[in-house]
């Protein structure tokens, strides 16, 4: 039997008359028989209501102590996973196996519910709060003392809604953690709303903080200190959509299809604000975009702000140390912020120490932050740089990805305790976290990725979760560019083509050169092929025999000189592509200077090949009429004309042709190879629009063989017409099928230069 209609009916009234909340023991019957089971029912409606008005969470051991007829074993399990659930969304740390142990009774069906609703929550244990940490007398390494739960300042447990601090009138409760609460609160002086965050008064938060101006980083307003009662009030920018942590629940509670968007997210922000009473945006660009997204292409956009604030920060010198999902905040439009601060370290505090108030969360820590926690490893806190922060937010956005942590530390069985145990339990659990990591991510991991994740934005997350700092992506700057090129799809499917795809065969060095080759003598050999036959009608064929002998191993003996000088010399302007190309398929590492010279390699590839071929028939266009005086002792006029009509033909021929077939592979299969390897400067943008301007000359020149034919003919004698009238139609007829082959490639190759430069200027 449960508790009346009419009672719940007066109970939840009263919740949304009453000024504070309602005592739900007032709306009990007087039955004794039915009371136990009649608060359970209150309880839950309790819990909602809490909830739903943003009131402070009311724990289950509260409820206990009040009502003398409630049992501990009287709990239903689905009531005890509601408070575990309320807690997290209020940023409390909770771990399933402590109420595995306080509910014994209800332990079979609760851990049931928490492994169905609350996916890898047992990892999410953070340092932070469950453990101090303290310098050791020499000051060389961080070693932890375990405490049962840190210690608040009294006054902080008194703190309430309804109250005023100094001047900030205390509306709602956003949050809570070990060392602090945070409030949305009305600022009397200024008449704004902002977020207050009460704690005690110790660490460097505020002056990190002052030094950090970023759109992508909580704005923080001031503090002030309450010094007779040892708290410190920060008071921030308030933003209404929540965190992360709100995203990832919703998330999970949702299972995937293949139409999930961006929507997901504008919805976890929406439910947010309604539960503060907030009005959602009614027109707004950025969410219009977010809404077109994919959800992979979501977490990419969350990312490249997130990378972003990192290197903003890196370059202040300033490490964030805790990077999780409860830490990054929301606008009412969507843009992640960067918040907590509260164990960070700035390297441009007087003072400060990268051990000080060293902690974090250890599902979320790199393994060198891990190796920080650990007394008996040599690594400390001094050690930690952006590239650590780097990897705690691949692993957030790796989960907000697929639901799922990358490594699921709770299955290392039941070491894993909710505050980290004795000193020798600690060292077992780090240890296999640590294992754990340093093997990578697993296939089982890999296989939670959505169908939809680009190729991209998978390299992209590995890449950050390298175990080994140096195989990360050095600053935030690298990392928001690799998500810039992950957004744009033209970009993103030049850089990572699929498995499968012939850009990826072309890729390695033997395919290189043989492309490169062909590109080279197919049009330079139909050119010859033209200007020999050209020539012998109209010149070479009036030659005496013995003159001609003679005249034509001269020639021979000059073209395998120059053409062999001319092969030597582009083996030589390609070397550096090559070699770096392939070095960098093979897992070679290459310092900045060289990736920038063989991108810059691959730019202008084309550029330099069609420069030594125009040299060559330069070359060949004085060698032959020399060869020809040499030999003959006399060459008519008319000859040199003909041959010069012959030359400007098959130059343009032999120029235009291989611009842009080897300006397509350069750019298209050549140059993306780079781009996943640092950061690529604005020079590189710079470098691809010029390439797309020289490109619309040489189309010009492609266009221009069959005019140049046709004109060729106009200069000939009538006899001499009709001797090559036959060569200059299969020329013009020729010549227009390569020029719409050449405007095919020129098509192809303008939109990935466009593609390329605006991803590479993207973020300078």
């Amino acid at each position: 039997m449960t508790v009346d209609a009419d009672s719940v009916q007066r109970f939840t009234k009263a919740w949304t008359t009453a000024p504070a909340p309602p005592n739900l023991s007032e709306f009990l019957p007087d039955a004794a028989a039915i009371r136990r089971s009649g608060l359970v029912d209150l309880i839950r409606i309790d819990l909602a209501q809490r909830s739903l008005r943003g009131q402070p969470v009311k724990h289950l051991a509260e409820y206990l102590a009040e009502l003398a007829d409630l049992q501990r074993s009287d709990l239903p399990a689905d009531v005890i996973c509601a408070e575990f659930e309320l807690r997290r969304e209020r940023g409390d740390t909770v771990d399933p196996n402590d109420y595995l142990r306080n509910y014994p009774d209800q332990a079979a069906e609760l851990a049931r519910l928490l492994d169905t609703d609350t996916t890898e929550l047992a990892d999410d244990t953070a340092v932070s709060e469950d453990t101090a940490f303290w310098e050791d007398t020499d000051s060389t390494r961080v070693t932890s003392n375990t405490v049962a739960r840190p210690q608040r300042f009294e006054p902080i447990e008194q703190i309430e809604v309804g109250q005023t601090v100094d001047e900030f009138d205390l509306l709602t409760a956003l949050g809570s953690g070990a060392f602090a609460r945070v409030f949305l609160a009305r600022q009397r002086s200024m008449q704004r709303l902002v977020a207050v965050k009460i704690s005690e008064d110790r660490g460097t938060e505020p002056q990190t903080l002052a030094q950090l101006d970023h759109d992508y980083i909580v704005r923080v307003f001031d503090q002030r200190l309450l010094p007779g009662e040892g708290l410190r009030l920060l008071y921030m920018q308030y933003l209404p959509g929540g965190t992360l942590l709100g995203v990832l629940h919703k998330l999970r509670k949702n299972t995937w299809t293949p139409d999930r968007t961006g929507q997901l997210l504008l919805d976890s922000i929406d439910d947010a604000m309604e539960a503060k009473g907030e009005i959602r945006p009614a027109d707004s660009s950025i969410r219009d975009e977010i809404a077109r997204l994919s959800w992979p292409e979501t977490v990419a956009w969350l990312g490249r702000r997130l990378a972003e604030a990192l290197d903003y920060a890196g370059r202040h010198d300033v490490l964030h140390r805790d990077i999780k999902p409860a830490n990054i905040l929301l606008t009412a439009e969507g843009i992640p912020k960067l918040a907590d601060f509260n164990i960070s370290f700035s390297g441009r505090i007087r003072g400060t120490s990268p051990i000080a108030y060293f902690g974090g969360s250890l599902s979320y820590m790199s393994p060198e932050q891990l190796e920080a926690c650990q007394p008996t490893k040599s690594a400390t806190a001094a050690d930690l740089d952006t590239r650590s922060d780097i990897y705690s937010l691949g692993v957030v956005l790796w989960e907000l990805l697929t639901g799922r942590k990358p490594f699921p530390d709770k299955r290392f069985g039941e070491h894993l305790p909710p505050s980290l145990g004795s000193a020798s339990g600690d060292d077992t659990v780090i240890d296999a976290m640590l294992e754990r990591r340093h093997a990578g991510v697993t296939e089982d991991a890999l296989h939670d990725l959505p169908p939809d994740t680009p190729a991209a934005l998978r390299r992209i997350l590995l890449t950050c979760m390298a175990s080994a700092p140096d195989d990360r992506w050095a600053n935030g700057a690298e990392l928001a560019q690799q998500f810039d090129l992950c957004l744009d799809p033209h970009a993103r499917d030049l850089v990572d083509p699929p498995e499968h795809s012939w850009r990826r065969r072309l890729q390695r060095p033997r395919w290189a050169v043989a492309m490169v080759a062909l590109a080279i003598a197919i049009p330079n050999g139909l050119a010859s092929f033209y200007n020999i036959q050209q020539n012998q009608m109209l010149v070479v064929s009036k030659l005496d025999p013995q003159v001609l002998a003679r005249f034509e191993s001269i020639v021979l003996v000059n073209n395998v000189a120059f053409f062999s000088i001319g092969g030597v010399l582009m083996i030589y302007l390609g070397r550096r592509l090559l070699a770096v190309s392939a070095g960098l398929l093979k897992g070679r590492t290459y310092d900045t200077r060289t990736l920038a010279l063989a991108r810059t390699d691959a730019i202008l590839l084309s550029d330099r090949i069609v420069a030594v071929v125009f040299g060559l028939w330069v070359i060949a266009g004085i060698g032959w009429p020399i060869s020809l005086q040499l030999t003959t002792g006399g060459v008519p006029a008319r000859a040199f004309v003909h041959f010069a009509l012959a030359q400007i033909v098959c130059g343009a021929i032999a120029v235009a042709y291989p611009f842009f077939l080897v300006s397509f592979y350069g750019i298209r299969c050549a140059y993306p190879i780079f781009l996943p390897y640092g950061r690529v400067s604005r020079n590189d943008a710079r470098q691809l629009r010029r390439l797309a301007r020289r490109s619309n000359f040489y189309l010009a020149l492609a266009a221009s063989v069959p005019l140049l034919g046709v004109a060729s003919v106009t200069l000939l004698q009538q006899d001499e017409i009709s001797a090559v009238i036959v060569a200059v139609r299969v020329l013009c007829i020729g010549a227009i099928a390569a020029f719409v082959g050449s405007y095919w490639l020129f098509r192809q190759l303008e939109g990935d230069l466009e593609a390329l430069a605006r991803v590479v200027a993207a973020s300078d």
